[in-house]
Parts: structure tokens; sequence; C-alpha cells
């Protein structure tokens, strides 16, 4: 087992309104998302490729505060299950202590919210507690560096299946 951080890290806040249709819960922020205060800010992790592909916008060229717009405007949401954890490094497999988000509270606050999705395993973890809301519940393929057995395109085609179904695709 490892040793866990001394230091109980935060999570950052969801980013979500009223129009969000679709939330992409990932397990907690890499080390580079944290010290960015950015969702998938490392330069490998293929979130914001994969959605650049699929509503053919070059979110990369955008600053951060236009990329989260254009989440908005297409009804997606993305949170985190955990809030708090401690872990040393970015792998899920290190997180300690890990203090979940409240999923309920989150979810009572969005009328239009028709699914979730979990992006990768350790997220894919509450499952039981996602589909206890009610909602359809998709596991994604993870869009980390560390998830190299799928190819991007493997990746994008999996997560436009889900899009499509959730009503957020272009």
């Amino acid at each position: 087992m490892m040793t866990p951080s001394a230091t109980l890290l935060r999570g950052l806040p969801p980013v979500v309104d009223r129009r969000t249709r679709l939330l992409v819960l990932g397990s907690f922020p890499g080390a580079a998302s944290l010290a960015a205060q950015q969702y998938y800010a490392h330069p490998r992790n293929h979130f914001w490729p994969i959605l650049s592909a699929l509503w053919c916008i070059d979110l990369s060229a955008q600053a951060y505060p236009a990329r989260l717009q254009q989440l908005r405007a297409h009804g997606l949401g993305v949170w985190d299950v955990y809030g708090a954890c401690r872990r040393g490094g970015s792998l899920d497999s290190a997180i300690e202590d890990a203090e979940p988000n409240d999923l309920n509270r989150l979810a009572a606050g969005l009328p239009a919210l028709r699914a979730i999705a979990h992006n990768g395993g350790e997220s894919a973890r509450s499952m039981r507690h996602t589909r206890a809301l009610g909602l359809p519940v998709y596991r994604l393929p993870s869009t980390s560096p560390a998830n190299a057995s799928w190819s991007f395109e493997r990746k994008r085609d999996a997560w436009r299946a889900v899009f499509v179904e959730a009503g957020v695709a272009a």
C-alpha cells in the first residue's frame, strides 16, 4: 500500500447549469488539473480532443472559460465522484481516504439531466450509487494518458455512442 500524501487534496467545483443533460464524472483531478484549477489539464489527456472531434470545434485552441461555456451550451456537465482525497501523484490507484461528492444533491438541481457517464474505472466504482438516481448510467473508457490500451479513435467512438444516446452530440 502506498503512503498517502500528508495533505488532504480538494477537488474542483462542478461545471453544470440548468441545461445539463449528461453529467460526466471523473474520479478526482490529477496533479496537472489541480495545479491549473482546470478539468483535464494534462496535455495528453484525451478529454478535450474527444469533445473537439465530436462537436467539430477546436476546444484545445480556446481558453479554459470558453471551453466551459461550450460544455454548458452542449448540455454537458463535468464533476468527480470524489470531492477530496489523499494521493501522491495522479494515478487513481494511489487515491486514499476518498470523500465522495454529494451527487444526489447535484442531480436534484439539474432538471434536464438525462444520464450519467463515468470516465474510467475508478469513477465507475460508484455506479451502484449513481444508478440509484434513476437515470441511465454509462461507463466510458478513461481519457487519461494512463489508458494507453485504447486508441484515441476507439475512445472517441465509445464516447460518441453515449453522447448520441444522451442528446449532447453535435
